[in-house]
């Protein structure tokens, strides 16, 4: 793999609030340098444009919209509000026109227009999502953990963990207004929390944290409406995983070829391969990754090193791949980061 890469790291931040680290990606022997530290609170995601010069975080007061510098350093842009409780996950659709925010906390999604320059303008739609009401704990209630376009750029899928499915909502490019297409529904109680699609975009995967699998769908349009076919259900855990076990992170490798979660409680982490000739997954390792809660994990842009974000051991462990004999071996020390949340690979130069 050629070109120089950064890293953007989110963390959460507790008195010290530089919630964003950027390492230089050492892709030859899998390793990061920590490069610099921006200034934000409670980075709990972050989201780069598709045209790579922008990158999006939550913060506690909304959304900050950063300039990726040709170094791979960021520059503040601007701060917009969302107009309820902090969120939880954003991305943006295919033209960098619009951003998204889902609201696992009050179940909202919030679509803000972007400008030319990057910065972040007014909000175009709220959408509150309804549950059964207050009587209710976590199941049940909403709570949007996930936006994501198809790769048409028609619709944006919602994942909600609450209520068990995964609303599709057709974008007006113009108005910024979000109408209801239609609904996946996954297992009551599965808890659907991160969503990707594959490179062309025909196929769909949404890991529930809850049952621990990952459903695979086809995704088509005819007469201006979607269709989602299930046609895959695989577990993200081994037959002996740990008690207490949730499913947590979701990637894609940078050829589409692979797929990674990972396994709080189990403190594992899953590779599968992406069958190209029909979008189903073929298991090939499932292992520890020697720290606690694997919040995100990620395979490097060679595919031959793997990091994990251990948010609660306060740390990334790093490890050599050989997806031939499904294995992974610890490449040198820990690295300690603060309650580390998310992880981005951005090709410089």
């Amino acid at each position: 793999m050629s070109g120089k890469y950064v890293a953007y790291v989110s963390t959460y931040t507790m008195g010290d609030h530089h919630g964003i680290c950027i390492y230089d990606v050492d892709m030859e022997n899998g390793r990061f340098t920590l490069k610099d530290r921006v200034e934000i609170t409670n980075s709990s995601y972050l989201s780069i444009s598709h045209n790579r010069k922008w990158l999006y975080s939550i913060t506690d007061m909304g959304v900050e919209a950063y300039e990726i510098l040709p170094d791979g350093g960021l520059k503040t842009i601007n701060r917009a509000g969302i107009n309820g409780m902090r969120g939880h996950y954003l991305s943006t659709d295919y033209d960098d026109h619009f951003l998204f925010v889902a609201g696992w906390h009050d179940g909202k999604i919030t679509a803000l227009r972007l400008r030319e320059d990057g910065s972040v303008g007014e909000i175009t739609d709220e959408i509150f999502h309804r549950g059964l009401g207050s009587i209710a704990e976590r199941n049940f209630r909403p709570h949007v953990s996930c936006v994501k376009m198809t790769r048409d750029n028609h619709y944006l899928c919602a994942a909600d963990m609450g209520l068990d499915h995964t609303k599709v909502y057709r974008l007006d490019h113009e108005s910024g207004k979000l109408k209801l297409a239609d609904v996946i529904r996954s297992e009551v109680e599965s808890a659907p929390s991160h969503i990707k699609f594959s490179r062309e975009g025909k196929y769909l995967y949404i890991v529930h944290e809850l049952k621990k699998i990952i459903d695979v769908y086809t995704y088509k349009e005819e007469h201006d409406n979607p269709f989602f076919e299930k046609i895959q259900t695989i577990p993200t855990v081994n037959d002996y995983h740990a008690s207490g076990t949730a499913a947590s992170a979701l990637n894609l490798s940078e050829d589409f070829k692979y797929l990674v979660s990972s396994n709080a409680g189990d403190n594992s982490v899953v590779v599968y391969r992406i069958e190209q000739s029909d979008g189903r997954l073929d298991k090939l390792l499932c292992l520890p990754i020697s720290g606690e809660y694997p919040k995100d994990a990620a395979l490097f842009p060679d595919n031959r090193h793997l990091v994990s974000l251990n948010h609660e051991s306060n740390t990334m462990t790093f490890f050599h791949v050989d997806m031939e004999k499904g294995l992974i071996v610890m490449n040198g020390k820990e690295l300690p980061v603060d309650q580390p949340n998310c992880v981005i690979f951005h090709r410089i130069g």
